[in-house]
């Protein structure tokens, strides 16, 4: 079963949730990690694209579109099929994808703006009840 880590910012600013993604990301890729990360809709897929390119001054993260390249270490879909990512899910979309049980590893990035901490609520909600091992990080600086 899935390990679900909550990042908890402290900012209402949802362009921050997109900055934390791309942070971790990175660190997974890093590591040899391969990581899907599901956008929300195609909008948020594309500036999430701009900043894998620009979120770093001295690097970037390659990726692509999962549905264009569905071997890539890094991919960003919209869909309802994660392909062979098993190692970690990003989830910025609104609900859980219901792909998410593939994964050994899930992040759900939350800010303090009303409508995204109450879908996380339901989204913690679903996975306490499905019995996903459940840890919270409350961040205190970004």
């Amino acid at each position: 079963m899935s390990k679900v880590d909550f990042y908890i910012l402290p900012t209402d600013a949802l362009s921050a949730r997109l900055d934390f993604a791309c942070k971790l990301c990175e660190k997974a890729w890093r590591l040899g990690h391969r990581v899907y990360l599901h956008c929300q809709d195609e909008a948020q897929r594309l500036e999430l694209d701009e900043r894998l390119w620009r979120f770093k001054g001295e690097a970037f993260v390659p990726h692509d579109h999962h549905e264009q390249h569905s071997d890539a270490s890094v991919a960003l879909g919209i869909g309802d099929d994660a392909g062979n990512h098993r190692d970690l899910l990003i989830n910025l979309g609104g609900g859980v994808p219901g792909f998410v049980g593939q994964f050994e590893r899930v992040a759900e990035i939350v800010v303090e703006e009303p409508g995204i901490r109450q879908a996380a609520r339901e989204r913690f909600r679903f996975y306490r009840e499905q019995g996903y091992a459940l840890q919270d990080h409350r961040l205190q600086r970004l």
